[in-house]
């Protein structure tokens, strides 16, 4: 299938690591951590954790750690279908594609819930046709922008001549959450929010760009060390200190069994979902010969934005470069699960 479009969206304040520490030393939740979190919370927020700004789209970020599961939820519902539909309504721009002529809307997250999905208000939003296929994809973690992605090829498959768009959107703030867990503290002190949308057709587009050769790997028996549980209604983020090197694992076997398996071209160029610092030194050091500096520049600009990261690097990827006419890019994303989901981009 044929990228038509690529467009992203974040909240429109961005926050500098130093300000989030000045915030949660104003927060009544810092008093009930041990001195041991308090230290971990300020030596990332204020040493080098490959982090240096984030965005936040819920409202009175002073009060997360304080607000309860109602108004988080509600806070999701308001801000993911807003988000969801800047990023889309740039990517339609981009594609020259009006709202009428969108056949199916595929939206990914996993930082809250709603039924109907985000799909639902997006399509409201948007304006989009009242009978036009609407899909919603949860509870794939940050890895779910390549497996909605693959979920496109299909309907395409089906239908041809169709005109399909994907939005991964993530509320990650609607989901922050604080005690004494090393894990729980570390997430709260990476993620952040954001968009990406792409517009998908079976012919070439103004990108030159054809997605293809999907492949994805899953490992239950590692699935505890990387998941959201939920405490009152609340998600909280569990993170396993072998993460980094589950994905360098996980993605060096994608890389052994997908990109040499009759799918043509050579690879050139590696795209990593930037899930943090010490992950893309795993990933760097399972894969020598790639570095990861498209992902190290969303880390640095926008911290883990959960699935739609690894869209965020293809775009700033794109910006500088392009696959040369006999090579692809790989892009590779990977989370709960655990799973690792991986596909090829390459010029037409």
């Amino acid at each position: 299938m044929f990228l038509h479009a690529l467009a992203t969206a974040v909240p429109p304040t961005p926050f500098t690591q130093a300000e989030c520490w000045e915030i949660i030393q104003r927060s009544p939740v810092l008093q009930r951590l041990s001195r041991r979190s308090q230290l971990i919370l300020r030596t990332i927020l204020k040493g080098d954790s490959g982090v240096r700004t984030r965005h936040f789209a819920v409202p009175e970020i002073e009060r997360v750690f304080e607000l309860t599961a109602d108004e988080l939820n509600a806070a999701f519902r308001t801000a993911a279908p807003r988000l969801a539909g800047r990023a889309l309504t740039a990517a339609l721009a981009q594609a020259g594609v009006t709202a009428g002529e969108v056949d199916a809307l595929l939206v990914c997250t996993c930082t809250g819930y709603l039924c109907p999905g985000v799909s639902s208000y997006v399509a409201e939003q948007l304006g989009l046709r009242p009978n036009i296929f609407l899909q919603d994809l949860v509870g794939l973690g940050c890895g779910a922008a390549i497996p909605t992605l693959r979920a496109a090829q299909a309907v395409l498959a089906a239908q041809p001549e169709a005109v399909i768009v994907c939005v991964a959107v993530e509320i990650c703030s609607a989901a922050f959450y604080l005690d004494d867990d090393p894990g729980v503290i570390i997430s709260a002190c990476l993620f952040s929010d954001g968009a990406a949308a792409t517009v998908w057709r079976s012919t070439p587009g103004p990108t030159g760009l054809r997605c293809h050769a999907f492949d994805t790997l899953h490992r239950p028996a590692d699935r505890d060390r990387l998941r959201f549980e939920q405490r009152g209604g609340r998600l909280r983020n569990l993170l396993d200190p072998a993460v980094p090197a589950l994905a360098a694992t996980a993605v060096s076997q994608l890389f052994a069994a997908g990109p040499g398996a009759g799918a043509g071209h050579p690879v050139s160029r590696v795209i990593a979902h930037p899930g943090g610092r010490d992950v893309l030194d795993a990933l760097e050091g399972a894969l020598p010969g790639f570095p990861l500096s498209a992902s190290r520049g969303v880390l640095r600009d926008f911290g883990n934005m959960s699935s739609p990261s690894v869209l965020f690097a293809l775009e700033a990827a794109l910006r500088d470069d392009r696959p040369a006419a006999d090579d692809d890019w790989w892009l590779v994303s990977f989370g709960a699960g655990f799973s690792a989901h991986a596909c090829r981009f390459g010029t037409v």
